[in-house]
């Protein structure tokens, strides 16, 4: 059995256990690698980086666990710069399993804000995060188009108490704030169809500025929103969060992932091109 042979006849489990390897190695290992930043990226920390004090941002946390690894950076990177520069937010869940992730992102990101940072050469002093003043957790409804429709007439018609249980009437921050015409724009987090509705249902209803983060698989089928400007922005994966916290100056897991999904991919593209490349030769010989 010749070289191309043993290529051709390669256990896969050889594959799995080499990039499981790679991605221990590069997970244990810290280095760096450049991160280009796109302009449909750069667009949405612009957008949010230019917001006021006291603005509403609107955050959708519309994924699941298993798009957890993708989109949880994007939304604490996100989040943690919109308490940063003082601005509320509102955020909602329209996935089932959404409440209990969006929950912990609160808390997390609520205690990280709590400690001294300098960002990009700003320095912001640590500062508690109140419920009811700096942000409204609204929880999760079934049914997103219909959701995401009543908000647009009232927040209170889908959700007439937030996730704990507070009636918003009752909530110092969601005074006078009655539907999308209050907040500067709805950042959406999704890792479904979702994120149609928004575009369909929400943006195209009630024409409020709108921003994306999705799955890295999702990114291209919205590229055209973006074109005809029914959307200002998309975040793509993990490399689309990657890009985010470093805008934000703010390096977390997407950063440190990068590492580890660049590697892992370029075996398993090496990995493609020996099988190929066995493939070729073996044929040729046998013709």
């Amino acid at each position: 059995m010749n070289i191309f042979d043993r290529m051709m006849s390669l256990d896969r489990r050889w594959v799995f256990l080499f990039v499981a390897l790679v991605c221990v190695i590069t997970y244990v290992w810290p280095f760096s690698i450049p991160i280009r930043i796109t302009n449909e990226v750069k667009a949405i920390f612009n957008y949010i980086d230019n917001l006021n004090e006291g603005d509403i941002l609107f955050l959708g946390i519309d994924y699941d666990p298993n798009a957890l690894a993708e989109l949880h950076p994007m939304t604490y990177a996100i989040a943690e710069q919109a308490f940063r520069k003082k601005m509320r937010v509102i955020f909602v869940t329209l996935s089932q399993n959404g409440p209990g992730m969006a929950d912990q992102a609160i808390r997390d990101i609520s205690d990280s804000v709590k400690l001294d940072k300098t960002y990009n050469g700003v320095f912001y002093p640590g500062r508690e995060i109140i419920n009811g003043i700096d942000y409204v957790f609204l929880g999760y409804k079934p049914y997103p188009a219909l959701v995401i429709l009543g908000m647009g007439q009232n927040f209170r018609i889908p959700f007439p108490s937030d996730y704990y249980g507070t009636p918003l009437d009752s909530i110092p921050m969601m005074k006078g704030v009655m539907n999308y015409d209050q907040v500067k724009c709805v950042v959406d987090f999704a890792a479904g169809n979702v994120a149609d509705m928004w575009i369909s249902y929400g943006q195209g209803r009630y024409n409020f500025p709108l921003a994306l983060g999705m799955t890295g698989v999702m990114g291209a089928d919205y590229y055209p929103y973006l074109n005809s400007g029914q959307i200002f922005g998309i975040m793509g994966g993990l490399l689309g969060a990657a890009q985010y916290e470093k805008l934000a100056d703010n390096p977390g897991p997407a950063i440190d992932g990068m590492r580890i999904q660049v590697y892992a991919h370029i075996v398993i593209i090496l990995f493609i091109i020996i099988g190929n490349i066995g493939f070729l030769v073996s044929r040729r010989k046998q013709g």
